[in-house]
């Protein structure tokens, strides 16, 4: 596979809410960097900013300061540099939530061959596309089934389908294990990363899971604002 320019930079990202008197600061310094292919954490205790952060670098919200580049692209910089933020989030950003949230009226082909339509792919072009991500995620034998005929972690699967299928040079996952038990989460931690090399996205797991923090290799802790980097663990996943 070639070598394509990707992964996140954020730098010195503040984003600030109210005026005056009342404003807040939550994020006053956020620097990152995540590489195409890597997973990383990103931890901290309720009301750290990891909320305000996922919405920023989603395009989601405005940040207030700072530079946010996906790969050789610069999308803030003090400013939003990219004219369309629906079709942003659209092809170069994939989420993956702690719940699902498929479409319940959709089959499982269609739920994940939805956003490349929506980009203007041709149907059977879109649903190949989805069929080829399900294979791999092996979820593909439940094609035509409905969401509420799928197990919690088949749903979790079709899931990272949806955020891959137009390869986004980034995934955000925020919390994807919570539900989950310890050998379902871990099973959705090794398709991430599995998909981060195969696909040289770059992921960024929110998570309070005790379960699968010691699986990364790199840990960003968020804290008043405040990102800190360190080492993780980078234990195998059995």
């Amino acid at each position: 596979m070639s070598q394509r320019v990707g992964g996140v930079s954020i730098e010195n990202l503040k984003k600030q809410y109210g005026q005056g008197a009342n404003a807040f600061l939550a994020l006053k310094n956020v620097d990152m960097q995540v590489a195409p292919g890597e997973v990383v954490g990103l931890i901290g205790p309720s009301g750290s900013g990891k909320s305000t952060l996922l919405k920023c670098l989603g395009a989601i919200i405005d940040p207030t300061e700072g530079v946010m580049k996906l790969g050789d692209q610069v999308i803030y910089d003090n400013g939003w540099k990219v004219r369309d933020l629906r079709a942003l989030r659209r092809d170069k950003i994939g989420f993956v939530f702690q719940s699902p949230y498929l479409i319940p009226f959709l089959d499982v082909v269609d739920n994940v061959a939805l956003l490349p339509m929506l980009a203007g792919v041709p149907n059977g072009q879109a649903r190949q596309k989805a069929m080829n991500l399900l294979e791999a995620l092996d979820v593909a034998h439940r094609a035509q089934a409905m969401p509420s005929q799928l197990s919690g972690g088949e749903q979790q699967r079709v899931a990272i389908a949806r955020g891959l299928v137009n390869r986004p040079p980034i995934i955000l996952a925020d919390e994807p294990t919570a539900p989950l038990d310890s050998e379902r989460a871990l099973a959705v931690i090794r398709i991430l990363n599995d998909m981060a090399r195969e696909y040289e996205t770059a992921i960024i797991v929110v998570t309070h899971d005790e379960k699968i923090i010691p699986t990364f290799r790199r840990i960003y802790h968020i804290r008043d604002g405040i990102t800190y980097e360190e080492a993780g663990q980078g234990r195998p996943i059995n």
